[in-house]
C-alpha cells in the first residue's frame, strides 16, 4: 500500500496486540512515548463508531533535533508517529511517515543522509517487530 511519504505494512496481530508490541519495542530501543491517541475511543465518546485506530507519538531528541536544526518546520512532523489501524475487512495495518519524504517536504538540503538512514532503519525495525511473527 503506497501513499506519498507513507509506509504501510500489514500486521500478523490484531490492533490491540500490535499497539502493545509497538509500545514495548519503542521503549526497548530507549525512545520516549509522548502520547497514545485512541481515535476509536474519541469517536465513541462523541457517539460515533470507528474501527480501531491508534496513534503512537514517540522519539528521541538525538534523532529529531539535528533535523530541526536544519529546518524547524520539520517539528510539525516530529516526534515520530505510527498509526495502527484496522480496515473494513478486519486486517490490521501499521503506517508511518518515511523520514526521507519528511526531509523533502521541509526542504532539508543537503539531506542529512546518516540521520535519515538511522531514523528509517529504527522505524522499520520497530514496525517490523510490532507486526511480524
Amino acid at each position: 500500500m503506497a501513499t506519498d511519504g507513507l509506509i504501510t505494512m500489514p500486521s500478523a496481530f490484531g490492533p490491540a496486540e500490535t499497539v502493545s508490541r509497538l509500545e514495548t519495542e519503542v521503549k526497548a530501543r530507549g525512545m520516549t512515548i509522548f502520547a497514545h491517541v485512541d481515535h476509536a475511543a474519541g469517536a465513541a465518546a462523541a457517539g460515533m463508531a470507528l474501527r480501531p485506530t491508534d496513534l503512537l507519538v514517540f522519539g528521541a531528541a538525538k534523532g529529531g533535533t539535528p533535523l530541526m536544526e536544519m529546518a524547524q518546520t520539520i517539528g510539525i512532523d516530529l516526534p515520530l508517529k505510527a498509526l495502527v489501524w484496522q480496515d473494513a475487512a478486519g486486517a490490521t495495518w501499521l503506517s508511518y511517515n518515511d523520514p526521507d519524504w519528511l526531509a523533502e517536504r521541509h526542504g532539508l538540503s543537503p539531506k542529512p543522509a546518516a540521520t535519515l538512514n538511522a531514523l528509517s532503519a529504527a522505524l522499520k525495525a520497530v514496525a517490523t517487530a510490532a507486526t511480524a511473527k
